[in-house]
C-alpha cells in the first residue's frame, strides 16, 4: 500500500515504518539541484544548527548545538577586532564495502558561523568549552563606567 500516489513518482511507503516514507520532491532532477556547488552543500549543513545569544549583565552568551564533533575540530576566533567566528567540520562516516546504508540523515561537511560583537566586549578575555555536543562562548563586557555627580555650591 502506498501513502503517496503514483503520479509522485511511483514512490513506495510502508505506513508501520515511520522512516520508509519518502517524500515526493518536485524539484527532483532539475538541473539546478545538480550545479550547486559541493562547497555550498558543505557549508549549509550546518544551517540547521541552533545556536543561542543571550546578554547578561557581565557577558554575551553563545551556545551553539554541534553533537557528534570533538572540541578538537571546531575554532572559536575573533576576526577584525569584533567578529566572533565559530568554525569546524563534521566528518564523514567511513564506508565499508559490505555496509548497506537505509538512511543517512546526519549531516557532515564545513560549518561557519559569524557575529558581530557589540563595542562594549573584552574580545582578550573570551572563554570556550564543549560539553554534551554543546560549545559554549562566553565573552565578556566591559563595565560600564558610570557618570560621575559633581555637587555645584549655589551661592548667592
Amino acid at each position: 500500500m502506498s501513502l503517496i500516489p503514483s503520479f509522485f513518482g511511483g514512490r513506495k511507503s510502508n505506513i508501520f515504518d515511520p522512516f520508509s516514507l519518502d517524500l515526493w520532491d518536485p524539484f527532483e532532477g532539475f538541473p539546478i539541484s545538480t550545479n550547486v556547488p559541493s562547497s555550498a552543500r558543505e557549508i549549509s549543513s550546518f544551517a540547521n544548527a541552533k545556536i543561542d545569544w543571550k546578554e547578561t549583565p557581565e557577558a554575551h552568551i553563545f551556545k551553539v548545538d554541534v553533537p557528534g564533533i570533538k572540541k578538537e575540530e571546531v575554532k572559536v576566533e575573533v576576526e577584525e577586532g569584533r567578529i566572533l567566528q565559530i568554525s569546524g567540520e563534521r566528518s564523514r562516516e567511513q564506508e565499508e564495502k559490505n555496509d548497506q546504508w537505509h538512511r543517512m540523515e546526519r549531516s557532515s561537511g564545513k560549518f561557519l558561523r559569524r557575529f558581530r560583537l557589540p563595542e562594549n566586549v573584552k574580545t582578550g578575555e573570551i572563554k570556550a568549552a564543549m560539553e554534551n555536543g554543546v560549545l559554549t562562548v562566553t565573552v565578556p563586557k566591559e563595565e560600564e563606567k558610570k557618570p560621575e555627580v559633581k555637587a555645584i555650591d549655589i551661592s548667592g
